[in-house]
């Protein structure tokens, strides 16, 4: 299956290096370029893309808020959201807008595309360079303005589960920590999004951190 992605920059030059990238491989290909967040927002919804690659500083509608307006419109794209600022505020912002991962614009070639299949397949994605920071500092300190969904109809599995996943772990490793097979993880992933209303992996984080399912890691 072919991902179909969507470029949001404002800076022709960074959305041809982009493109030159994604189509080169033969399970990636770019469907769209905008250079404002508004923009990005009318592709998304004309061209139903898997991946929106989204600026953060753009005119006349920025990133964060173009990924809130995606993701209000119930979307299934996934948003990744890149940067030349390692700037935790606006990893915080865009993760609470429904951003799907983080990174900065000097990853390698290699790393983006992989990173766009990530994003697709809705596991979290966030640079190694602020992952732990942004988790254990700026989510906890940084309340969304929104109530976090209720717990309620979570199972006791599955709130360790949640619990797991809100400290970065993958399926194999809450597997091997839950002593349960991988498929049997899955499952409980997948219960925990679907009764939470949640987007992928990277919401999950956000809503363990958000009911205190984590602690702060000692530095």
């Amino acid at each position: 299956m072919t991902l179909r992605v969507v470029l949001a920059d404002d800076q022709a030059l960074v959305r041809t290096g982009f493109r030159m990238i994604i189509d080169a491989r033969d399970d990636l290909r770019v469907v769209g370029e905008a250079s404002d967040g508004g923009e990005a927002v009318r592709l998304t919804r004309e061209l139903a893309p898997d991946v929106v690659l989204m600026d953060v500083r753009m005119p006349v509608v920025d990133g964060i808020e173009a990924t809130r307006r995606i993701v209000a419109d119930g979307s299934r794209a996934r948003v990744l959201v890149l940067t030349t600022w390692d700037v935790d505020a606006h990893v915080v912002a865009a993760l609470r807008a429904g951003a799907s991962g983080f990174l900065l614009k000097d990853i390698r070639a290699p790393d983006l595309v992989d990173a766009i299949r990530v994003t697709a397949r809705g596991d979290a994605l966030l640079a190694p360079t602020v992952l732990s920071r942004v988790l254990d500092r700026f989510l906890r300190t940084t309340p969304d303005p929104a109530p976090p969904p209720s717990l309620r109809d979570l199972s006791g599995r599955e709130r360790e589960v949640l619990t797991l996943i809100g400290q970065a772990l993958s399926n194999a490793e809450i597997a091997g920590r839950l002593r349960l097979s991988e498929a049997t993880v899955k499952n409980h992933v997948t219960a925990v999004l679907r009764k939470l209303g949640l987007r992928d992996r990277v919401q999950a984080v956000v809503a363990a951190y958000d009911h205190g399912l984590v602690r702060p890691r000692r530095p």
